[in-house]
């Protein structure tokens, strides 16, 4: 068994040979009370985890759906605390894993060990920053470590193989594979060259390998999905959940995990 509850989970459900689907929600995005609400939503449709955003005034990995839902959510008055209180609610209640997804201005403004207790209290699993690179991750790693909060990592294309190495190791829970150059938003389609940093990624990493940014229907997420162990989808998900199509969300997943 790994040490993260997250990886445990993820590698009980690729035992079954179904893809793994991890959908992403900008959290405060419709109000601070639609958290909780929209979270068992997406258990109930079927998703492996859930990525929660964290509004933050310069996403500088997201693209313009996920950024406006932020604007939305700030506007809201959504900060980090609330959100840690808001999920803390459900968590008895809950078995979905939660990986937050934040940068790290918010983290150093809160205080790495205070933020990694808090996110042990509020039953959150992992934790995702885009904007940390490895050089500079010591001091909120060990933070997260001493709560055994797994500590997501992202690999991107235009790394280095060894970095790619070095990054496949580290990475708790699973690896996150940046599956486009450039911000999040919904792509036409992937080409071979991220099929094969898939390949390689899965053969480098000891935990599941999902591959992130650019999927917006079922049939990317199941090309993908077939050169790694599952996918994460964003601005499609947040796109419909402004919108209101509940329904198209859990097809979406439905048909990706079916």
């Amino acid at each position: 068994m790994g040490k993260h509850k997250l990886e445990n989970t993820l590698n009980e459900l690729k035992a079954t040979g179904k893809p793994l689907f991890i959908p992403y929600m900008m959290a405060g995005d419709g109000g601070i009370n639609q958290i909780n609400e929209r979270i068992q939503f997406l258990e109930e449709c079927g998703a492996s985890a859930i990525e929660l955003g964290i509004p933050f005034s310069d996403p500088v990995a997201d693209g313009p759906v996920i950024q406006d839902a932020g604007l939305r959510a700030l506007q809201e008055g959504t900060t980090l605390k609330l959100v840690l209180d808001e999920v803390r609610k459900q968590k008895e209640s809950r078995n979905i894993p939660i990986i937050l997804m934040t940068y790290i201005n918010p983290i150093w403004n809160y205080g790495y060990e205070q933020f990694a207790k808090h996110c042990d209290t509020a039953g959150v699993d992992g934790i995702i920053i885009p904007d940390i690179p490895m050089e500079e991750e010591e001091d909120i790693a060990a933070a997260l470590s001493n709560q055994s909060i797994a500590f997501i990592r992202l690999a991107a294309m235009t790394s280095p193989d060894e970095r790619l190495e070095k990054i496949a190791q580290d990475s708790e829970g699973f690896l996150y594979a940046v599956s486009v150059n450039g911000t999040t938003g919904e792509r036409q389609q992937h080409d071979k060259n991220t099929l094969d940093y898939l390949k390689k990624l899965t053969a480098l990493s000891s935990v599941p390998v999902l591959a992130g940014f650019g999927i917006s229907n079922p049939e990317q997420a199941k090309s993908l999905a077939a050169y790694c162990d599952g996918v994460i989808v964003g601005s499609k998900i947040v796109h419909l959940f402004a919108e209101g199509k509940q329904t198209e969300i859990k097809e979406l997943i439905g048909e990706t995990v079916r």
